[in-house]
C-alpha cells in the first residue's frame, strides 16, 4: 500500500494532539473548549502545509506549537471584547499527585496577564523554548521577548505574592 499524504498527517496529529491541547489550555487559561478549537485551527493549517511545502521545515512539531501560539495571539486579537469570565475551572482529570490547589492559583494567574504575557511564559517555561525560538514564533525580536518574560514573570510573582512560597515548600 503507498504512504499517502493524509496518511503521514495523520500519524503526526494522532502524535502531537495531545501535546498541542495541553499548551492551548494554558494559553486559553483552562477554557478547554476554545483550547480544542485553537487545536483544530491548527492541525487545519498543518494539514495545508504537509507534503512538499512541509519539506522545507527541519520540525514540524515544534513548527505546530508556533503556529498554536500565532492562532491563539490572532483569536485573542479579534475576540478581546467578547471574554466570558468563569467563576470555576473546569475539572480536567488532573494526575491523582498533582496539587489541584496549585494548578487552580497558577491557571487563574496565567489567566490574568496579557495575551502575549501568557505566550512568552507557556512557551519558555512550559515548552521550554530558547529566547530565540520564542521571539521565531511569536514574530518579534529576542529582545523583546526577554523584556516581556522579565515584566510577565514580575507580573505572576506580584499576583501570587506570599502563595508562590507556600507551594514551593510542598
Amino acid at each position: 500500500m503507498a504512504w499517502s499524504r493524509s496518511d503521514g498527517f495523520r500519524e503526526f496529529a494522532a502524535a502531537r494532539t495531545g501535546h498541542l491541547y495541553r499548551s492551548a489550555c494554558l494559553l486559553t487559561s483552562g477554557d478547554t473548549h476554545l483550547a480544542e478549537d485553537l487545536v483544530q485551527e491548527t492541525l487545519g493549517r498543518m494539514y495545508v502545509l504537509w507534503g512538499r511545502r512541509l519539506a522545507r521545515i527541519d520540525n514540524p512539531a515544534a513548527y505546530a506549537q508556533t503556529v498554536l501560539v500565532r492562532v491563539f495571539l490572532t483569536h485573542r486579537r479579534r475576540h478581546s471584547s467578547s471574554e466570558r469570565p468563569q467563576d470555576e475551572l473546569p475539572d480536567t482529570g488532573a494526575a491523582p499527585d498533582a496539587d489541584p490547589e496549585l494548578r487552580i492559583t497558577l491557571l487563574a494567574a496565567l489567566g490574568r496577564l496579557a495575551p502575549k504575557d501568557r505566550a512568552v511564559i507557556v512557551l519558555r517555561y512550559w515548552e521550554d523554548r530558547s529566547v530565540e525560538e520564542t521571539a521565531d514564533a511569536m514574530n518579534v525580536s529576542s529582545a523583546a521577548v526577554r523584556t516581556r518574560c522579565t515584566r510577565a514573570l514580575a507580573r505572576l510573582r506580584e499576583q501570587l505574592g506570599g502563595a508562590l512560597g507556600e507551594f514551593a515548600l510542598r
